[in-house]
Protein backbone atom coordinates (compact mmCIF):
# COMPACT_ATOMS: atom_id res chain seq x y z
CA UNK A 1 0.00 0.00 0.00
CA UNK A 2 1.09 3.42 -1.04
CA UNK A 3 1.57 6.27 1.12
CA UNK A 4 0.23 8.63 -1.39
CA UNK A 5 -3.36 8.17 -2.75
CA UNK A 6 -3.33 11.77 -5.07
CA UNK A 7 -6.86 11.73 -3.41
CA UNK A 8 -6.34 14.74 -1.77
CA UNK A 9 -4.55 16.56 -4.64
CA UNK A 10 -7.45 19.22 -5.42
CA UNK A 11 -7.78 20.23 -1.62
CA UNK A 12 -10.38 17.81 -0.79
CA UNK A 13 -10.55 15.18 1.88
CA UNK A 14 -12.84 12.39 2.75
CA UNK A 15 -14.91 11.92 6.22
CA UNK A 16 -15.35 8.57 7.35
CA UNK A 17 -18.42 7.36 6.27
CA UNK A 18 -17.92 8.82 2.76
CA UNK A 19 -18.36 12.74 2.23
CA UNK A 20 -15.77 14.89 1.16
CA UNK A 21 -14.89 18.26 2.70
CA UNK A 22 -12.35 20.98 1.96
CA UNK A 23 -8.94 20.57 3.90
CA UNK A 24 -10.02 24.05 4.85
CA UNK A 25 -12.75 22.69 6.99
CA UNK A 26 -13.76 23.26 10.53
CA UNK A 27 -13.81 19.82 10.84
CA UNK A 28 -10.37 19.19 9.50
CA UNK A 29 -8.67 21.71 11.40
CA UNK A 30 -10.05 20.36 14.89
CA UNK A 31 -8.80 16.99 14.36
CA UNK A 32 -5.52 18.52 12.42
CA UNK A 33 -4.81 20.85 15.65
CA UNK A 34 -5.18 17.44 17.82
CA UNK A 35 -2.94 15.52 16.01
CA UNK A 36 -0.52 18.69 15.99
CA UNK A 37 -1.10 18.55 19.94
CA UNK A 38 -0.53 14.78 19.81
CA UNK A 39 2.81 15.41 17.88
CA UNK A 40 3.71 17.93 20.60
CA UNK A 41 3.40 15.48 23.62
CA UNK A 42 6.12 12.76 21.85
CA UNK A 43 8.56 15.77 22.12
CA UNK A 44 7.52 16.33 26.04
CA UNK A 45 8.35 12.55 26.23
CA UNK A 46 11.54 12.62 24.52
CA UNK A 47 12.87 15.51 26.57
CA UNK A 48 11.48 13.64 29.89
CA UNK A 49 13.66 10.54 28.84
CA UNK A 50 16.40 13.17 28.30
CA UNK A 51 15.90 15.26 31.35
CA UNK A 52 16.46 11.33 33.27
CA UNK A 53 13.00 12.30 34.39
CA UNK A 54 12.60 9.39 37.56
CA UNK A 55 8.48 9.19 37.65
CA UNK A 56 7.79 6.63 35.00
CA UNK A 57 3.93 6.53 35.54
CA UNK A 58 3.71 9.84 34.12
CA UNK A 59 5.07 8.67 30.75
CA UNK A 60 3.05 5.71 31.01
CA UNK A 61 0.41 8.22 31.48
CA UNK A 62 1.31 10.14 28.57
CA UNK A 63 1.41 7.79 26.27
CA UNK A 64 -2.32 6.57 27.32
CA UNK A 65 -3.29 10.39 26.20
CA UNK A 66 -1.44 9.90 22.78
CA UNK A 67 -2.95 7.27 22.25
CA UNK A 68 -6.58 8.83 23.34
CA UNK A 69 -5.73 11.60 20.95
CA UNK A 70 -6.13 9.10 18.60
CA UNK A 71 -9.91 7.88 19.37
CA UNK A 72 -10.61 12.16 19.76
CA UNK A 73 -9.56 12.61 16.11
CA UNK A 74 -11.33 9.42 14.96
CA UNK A 75 -14.32 10.74 16.54
CA UNK A 76 -13.80 14.59 15.43
CA UNK A 77 -13.51 13.05 11.84
CA UNK A 78 -16.46 11.02 11.81
CA UNK A 79 -20.00 12.99 11.80
CA UNK A 80 -21.99 12.58 14.59
CA UNK A 81 -24.94 10.86 12.33
CA UNK A 82 -22.23 8.38 11.19
CA UNK A 83 -22.43 4.89 13.14
CA UNK A 84 -20.00 2.14 13.06
CA UNK A 85 -18.28 -0.59 15.05
CA UNK A 86 -15.06 0.58 13.71
CA UNK A 87 -15.42 3.98 15.17
CA UNK A 88 -14.64 4.17 19.09
CA UNK A 89 -16.16 7.94 20.42
CA UNK A 90 -14.80 9.94 23.49
CA UNK A 91 -16.77 8.85 26.89
CA UNK A 92 -16.76 10.23 30.46
CA UNK A 93 -14.55 7.78 31.58
CA UNK A 94 -11.54 9.45 29.37
CA UNK A 95 -12.82 12.70 31.34
CA UNK A 96 -12.90 11.61 34.78
CA UNK A 97 -9.12 9.87 34.74
CA UNK A 98 -7.71 12.74 33.86
CA UNK A 99 -9.63 14.45 36.97
CA UNK A 100 -8.60 12.16 39.36
CA UNK A 101 -5.05 12.53 37.77
CA UNK A 102 -5.27 16.40 38.39
CA UNK A 103 -6.32 16.14 41.60
CA UNK A 104 -3.49 13.43 42.54
CA UNK A 105 -0.51 15.60 41.13
CA UNK A 106 -2.09 18.35 42.33
CA UNK A 107 -1.78 17.76 45.90
CA UNK A 108 1.85 17.26 45.85
CA UNK A 109 2.01 20.87 44.93
CA UNK A 110 2.08 23.93 47.21
CA UNK A 111 -0.67 26.70 45.98
CA UNK A 112 -0.06 29.10 43.50
CA UNK A 113 0.53 32.73 44.85
CA UNK A 114 1.07 34.31 41.74
CA UNK A 115 0.91 34.13 37.83
CA UNK A 116 3.74 31.71 36.23
CA UNK A 117 5.03 32.01 33.25
CA UNK A 118 5.60 28.96 30.77
CA UNK A 119 9.21 27.49 31.36
CA UNK A 120 11.33 26.28 34.59
CA UNK A 121 12.47 22.72 32.74
CA UNK A 122 12.57 21.97 29.05
CA UNK A 123 9.83 19.37 29.61
CA UNK A 124 7.41 21.49 31.56
CA UNK A 125 7.97 24.16 28.81
CA UNK A 126 7.04 21.66 25.97
CA UNK A 127 4.48 20.79 28.26
CA UNK A 128 2.75 24.41 28.39
CA UNK A 129 3.38 24.45 24.45
CA UNK A 130 1.07 21.75 24.54
CA UNK A 131 -1.72 23.34 26.68
CA UNK A 132 -1.71 26.20 24.22
CA UNK A 133 -2.25 23.85 21.65
CA UNK A 134 -4.69 21.87 23.54
CA UNK A 135 -7.01 25.33 23.91
CA UNK A 136 -6.71 25.86 20.16
CA UNK A 137 -7.88 22.23 19.28
CA UNK A 138 -10.29 23.18 22.25
CA UNK A 139 -11.34 26.13 20.17
CA UNK A 140 -11.83 24.90 17.10
CA UNK A 141 -14.08 21.93 18.18
CA UNK A 142 -16.10 24.90 19.53
CA UNK A 143 -16.25 26.55 16.31
CA UNK A 144 -17.01 22.88 14.85
CA UNK A 145 -20.03 22.38 17.24
CA UNK A 146 -21.51 25.43 16.12
CA UNK A 147 -21.84 24.06 12.77
CA UNK A 148 -22.40 20.19 13.02
CA UNK A 149 -23.69 17.97 15.90
CA UNK A 150 -20.58 17.08 17.84
CA UNK A 151 -20.05 14.11 20.88
CA UNK A 152 -19.90 16.68 23.50
CA UNK A 153 -17.63 14.75 25.50
CA UNK A 154 -15.24 15.53 23.20
CA UNK A 155 -15.68 19.05 24.04
CA UNK A 156 -14.79 18.37 27.42
CA UNK A 157 -12.22 15.89 26.87
CA UNK A 158 -10.36 19.09 25.57
CA UNK A 159 -10.91 21.52 28.02
CA UNK A 160 -9.53 18.90 31.04
CA UNK A 161 -6.76 18.06 29.34
CA UNK A 162 -5.37 21.52 28.94
CA UNK A 163 -5.77 21.40 33.01
CA UNK A 164 -4.10 18.44 33.13
CA UNK A 165 -0.98 19.62 31.10
CA UNK A 166 -0.85 22.70 33.09
CA UNK A 167 -0.71 20.81 36.33
CA UNK A 168 1.76 18.56 35.44
CA UNK A 169 3.61 21.52 33.83
CA UNK A 170 4.23 22.37 37.42
CA UNK A 171 4.37 18.80 39.05
CA UNK A 172 7.19 17.89 36.72
CA UNK A 173 9.26 21.50 37.54
CA UNK A 174 8.79 20.05 41.06
CA UNK A 175 9.91 16.59 40.61
CA UNK A 176 12.88 18.34 38.98
CA UNK A 177 13.60 20.58 41.75
CA UNK A 178 13.12 23.64 39.13
CA UNK A 179 11.04 26.71 40.21
CA UNK A 180 8.07 27.49 37.87
CA UNK A 181 9.00 30.83 36.69
CA UNK A 182 6.54 33.50 38.54
CA UNK A 183 5.63 36.94 36.28
CA UNK A 184 6.26 39.95 37.95
CA UNK A 185 3.64 42.75 36.92
CA UNK A 186 4.79 46.32 36.22
CA UNK A 187 3.15 47.27 39.93
CA UNK A 188 5.81 44.47 41.45
CA UNK A 189 8.85 45.92 39.83
CA UNK A 190 8.15 49.00 40.60
CA UNK A 191 7.64 48.63 44.45
CA UNK A 192 3.78 49.28 44.32
CA UNK A 193 1.19 47.04 45.58
CA UNK A 194 0.00 44.67 42.93
CA UNK A 195 -3.33 45.31 41.62
CA UNK A 196 -4.71 41.81 42.35
CA UNK A 197 -4.47 39.83 45.64
CA UNK A 198 -3.22 35.96 45.24
CA UNK A 199 -6.64 34.98 46.54
CA UNK A 200 -7.60 36.25 42.81
CA UNK A 201 -5.10 34.99 41.04
CA UNK A 202 -7.05 32.01 39.39
CA UNK A 203 -10.16 33.94 38.34
CA UNK A 204 -8.32 36.85 36.22
CA UNK A 205 -5.69 34.37 34.78
CA UNK A 206 -8.61 32.86 33.64
CA UNK A 207 -10.12 35.72 31.71
CA UNK A 208 -6.63 36.91 30.46
CA UNK A 209 -6.20 33.84 29.09
CA UNK A 210 -9.43 33.20 27.55
CA UNK A 211 -8.38 35.89 25.35
CA UNK A 212 -5.38 34.32 24.53
CA UNK A 213 -2.82 34.82 27.13
CA UNK A 214 -0.77 31.84 28.53
CA UNK A 215 -2.12 29.62 31.86
CA UNK A 216 -4.68 27.41 33.33
CA UNK A 217 -7.91 26.48 34.33
CA UNK A 218 -9.72 28.73 37.02
CA UNK A 219 -8.83 26.20 39.43
CA UNK A 220 -4.94 26.14 38.86
CA UNK A 221 -4.63 29.97 38.26
CA UNK A 222 -1.89 31.28 37.93
CA UNK A 223 -0.60 31.34 34.29
CA UNK A 224 -3.55 31.12 31.79
CA UNK A 225 -5.13 28.60 31.73
CA UNK A 226 -8.36 30.16 32.21
CA UNK A 227 -11.09 28.22 31.19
Amino acid sequence: MKIYTKTGDAGQTGLFGGRRVSKAHIRIEAYGIVDKLNAQLGVVRYHLTEQSYPDKGLDACLHRIQSELFILGSDLATPLEVKSDYITRMEEEHILRLEQEIDAYDRQLSPLTSFILPGGSGAAAYLHLARTTCREAERSTVHLSTEEPINHHALIYLNRLSDWLFTVARFVNHQLGVSDVPWISPAQATGRPASVDSNEATRVSESSLSNGSNGSNGSNGSNGQSY
